[in-house]
């Protein structure tokens, strides 16, 4: 099995030669994957309407949606976390920023570098967490500061995924 990568009113995908899209995801239309960056089992990135960027290094766990509205792209910067089953729409994570599992985040909304989304929350349309913080709940609303050594963390853990996405390719001959 292999990844579903389809062209969209004649715009295709472009996936850095160094990114790992794993079988079972769907990737289609207008979005750009940077290097190193991996998109895991079951992940679907629908750019359609206006255009989804992946910076470099960073990882869209299993089981993530990924879609925008007109005038609201989803951009994701580098060495981003996005946990399993998370929902990002019109959304934008900047550089070293991370998402829990099965949060959403809708239109307009951003996390800021070295700043946290908290696993289920919900991140309204608009909303910004601003750098250092970690929100969660939902609707979202801050619950404390960051601890310096966990956003340290931010960046190792997204380069352990890239670790795994080449594991993946090597094994698997993808």
């Amino acid at each position: 099995m292999k990844p579903i990568i389809l062209p969209y009113k004649g715009v295709s995908p472009d996936i850095h030669p160094t990114a790992f899209v794993a079988p079972g995801a769907s990737v289609v239309g207008d979005v750009a994957i940077g290097e190193e960056s991996n998109v895991w089992f079951g992940c679907v990135l629908r750019g359609d309407v206006d255009v989804i960027r992946i910076g470099k290094r960073s990882n869209i766990q299993d089981g993530t949606m990924v879609h925008l509205s007109r005038n609201a792209p989803t951009i994701v910067g580098d060495d981003v976390t996005v946990g399993h089953g998370a929902i990002l729409h019109g959304c934008t994570l900047m550089d070293r920023s991370f998402v829990g599992m099965g949060a959403t985040l809708l239109d307009g909304s951003v996390v800021e570098s070295g700043a946290m989304v908290g696993a289920g929350a919900l991140l309204t349309q608009g909303k910004r967490v601003p750098s250092g913080e970690l929100w969660g709940g939902a609707p979202a609303k801050f619950l404390r500061k960051l601890r310096p050594e966990e956003i340290d963390n931010f960046k190792p853990h997204a380069g352990h995924y890239v670790e795994l996405a080449q594991q993946y390719k090597t094994e698997s001959g993808l």
